[in-house]
Parts: structure tokens; sequence; C-alpha cells
């Protein structure tokens, strides 16, 4: 900091003492001081004003010196508000305190940012692992179709395409995983159709299902404001987790909507019936080992696999997780009942308002 800039800073402070100066001269004359008297006084209250600025020049100077020596020390420059010098001026210390708020603010972003670039690097790493399974079967596959020729071929592109459709919905998984956060500027909200697109996740599946021995029902006669594509991949991501963990035998899975306000699965009010008087329910049911009580609560965090996501085939704890994310950007509630040994059902909660209902 510079006199010049220092002295331009305080032009207000300097014309204030000016006109004060020019103010009291006149007084005294008026009042019948001579004028060496008068001129005494003003020199006199220059000198002090001269000796208080430059005094506080100092005190200025020497603090901002000591400030800048500290922040060209610092490796992490945003932490500056915790090591700025102590200032008797209340201006200092509530420019100190604002700094440390703000700085406070960017550090817990900086942190959020690398929780999530940490879960995203982890994310990939065990879709990397996850993806190379299907790969591999189908590169053993092709090894063993070359040496049974065509004996087996149908058997063989059957089992190919199962393999592929897995590396398709692993990689579907990774995509919405990566989108998650900006699912606003990839939806278009329109009246949907649920039962087709219940048809035709199942139809996608239909290989997966089959080879499982699991018989599947749509009843979905109503229809919601969504976005289709999102809605899909939720359904999909669903399904696949009822196929997942279906009982040995007698495996069946059922999709269906309701309305009115009824409960899914008892027959009793849903929570917040009032505040959503008209709303749709796709229901996802199975028969299959269901999820243990303590552990229900927890399914929709991230990478929670359960007793059940080691007992079957590995699981990365991904798949309810994602579909939790993308229903809160939709505004669509998801919640699940299960008891262990009877099947889980996954509720979506579409709610509809007077004016769409209206429609």
């Amino acid at each position: 900091m510079k006199m010049g800039e220092y002295l331009r800073d305080k032009i207000l402070l300097l014309t204030l003492h000016v006109g004060c100066m020019l103010l009291l001269a006149g007084f005294l004359r008026a009042t019948g001081y001579e004028p060496q008297f008068c001129i005494l006084i003003l020199i006199f209250w220059l000198l002090l004003l001269v000796l208080w600025l430059g005094y506080e020049y100092y005190n200025r100077q020497r603090y901002f010196h000591e400030l800048w020596e500290t922040l060209n020390k610092m490796d992490q420059r945003y932490l500056l508000g915790e090591l700025m010098p102590v200032s008797h001026r209340l201006e200092d210390r509530l420019y100190r305190e604002m700094i440390r708020i703000s700085n406070k603010a960017v550090i817990e972003r900086l942190r959020q940012i690398e929780d999530d670039q940490k879960e995203y690097r982890e994310y990939i790493e065990s879709w990397v692992h996850e993806v190379k399974a299907p790969i591999t079967s189908i590169d053993l596959m092709c090894e063993n179709f070359k040496s049974d020729a065509l004996k087996n071929r149908e058997d063989v592109i059957r089992r190919i395409r199962l393999e592929n459709q897995k590396i398709e919905n692993y990689v579907d998984m990774a995509l919405y995983y990566a989108r998650s956060d900006d699912v606003y500027k990839d939806y278009v909200i329109r009246k949907t159709k649920l039962g087709e697109i219940a048809v035709a996740v199942l139809k996608r599946n239909k290989g997966y299902l089959i080879q499982s021995r699991i018989q599947a029902e749509v009843d979905c006669k109503d229809m919601a404001y969504t976005d289709e594509k999102w809605i899909a991949f939720i359904l999909n991501q669903l399904v696949l987790n009822a196929a997942k963990y279906r009982r040995e035998k007698g495996a069946r899975i059922w999709i269906k909507t309701l309305t009115d306000g009824v409960c899914p699965s008892e027959g009793h009010e849903l929570r917040d019936t009032v505040k959503h008087s008209h709303g749709v329910w796709l229901v996802v049911k199975d028969n299959g080992i269901g999820i243990k009580e303590e552990e229900l609560g927890r399914i929709f965090e991230k990478g929670f696999t359960g007793s059940n996501g080691r007992k079957t085939e590995r699981s990365t704890g991904m798949g309810l997780y994602l579909c939790k994310k993308l229903c809160e950007k939709l505004g669509i509630e998801i919640y699940a009942k299960s008891k262990e040994g009877e099947g889980t059902e996954v509720i979506l909660e579409f709610p509809i308002s007077d004016y769409l209902s209206r429609i």
C-alpha cells in the first residue's frame, strides 16, 4: 500500500478536516481572535492530523505487509481467514470473520466435489470388475463353440445374447449414474402409459427371465406424468433385482398400478393421502427371498448389498441407490416393503396435482 493510495482513500476525511478548519478560523476571527492566534491553532490542528495519518498509515502498512507475507507462504490460500493477523480494528475483525465463513463454504464444497469424484471412481472400478464377468463368459463360449462345431449353435447364441444383455445393463447403469446429477437437462415430462413401459422392460429381459424360470404379470392400466426413458431405467433395475433375488421354484414378478390413495400392499391409507389426493402407485412385487427387517431401511444406501447380496450373485449395491437418486430428481417417492422368505414390494408414487388431473 502506497502513501498516495492511502491518502486518496482518506479524501473524504481530509475534506471534512479542511472544511472544519476553515469554519473554525472564520468563527475565531468573528469573535475577535487575532490572526496569529488563528494560524497557530490551525497549525497545531494540522500537525495533529499529519501525525495521526502517519501513525495510521504505518499501522495499516505493517498489517497488510504481514498479511501479504502470510498469504505468499501459504500452499492452500483459501485458508487465509484462519491465519489472518489479529487486529484491534472492528472493521478488520468483521472482514476476517466474513472471509472465514466464505472459506468454510469453499472448503465444504471442495470436500463434496472430492467425495463425489471418489464415489464415481469407486463405482467405475466396481463396474469394470462387473462387466468383465460377462465379457469373459462370452469369450469362453466362443472358444467352446469352435470345438463343438455346430452342435449347440442355438444354445450358444442364446447364452451369448444373455451375457450381452448383462453388459448392456451395466453400461446403462454407468451412463445413468454419470447423468444422475443433471437429470433436468435430459428429461421430458409427459403423460406416460406405465403399462407399455412395463411390457417393454419385460421384453428386454425376456431371455434372462426365461432362463431364471420366472413368470411375470403386468396389470398397469393407469398413466402418470413422468419421463419415459428414466422410468424405464428405474423399472428395469427393479425387475433385475427381483429376478436376482428370486426363489428357486415358482418365482414370479407382478407389475401393477393402483390409484385412489389405497396402500398397494396392505390396503391401508398411504401417508400424506390428503396432500396427494390424486396419484398413481406403480408396484413391482415378487415372491423371492425377501429382505431382513433390520436391513430394509438401508437398501437405498449407496453400496449397501446386505446379506442377500453376499449370498447370491455379486452385487455392487448401486441399483436401488441409483433408483432412489433418480426418483428424487423426478419428484417421485420410492419405498419398499418386504418380509424375509416371502418376497419384496417396491412402490413408486407419482403425485398428480389437481390441475394435471383435470387435463
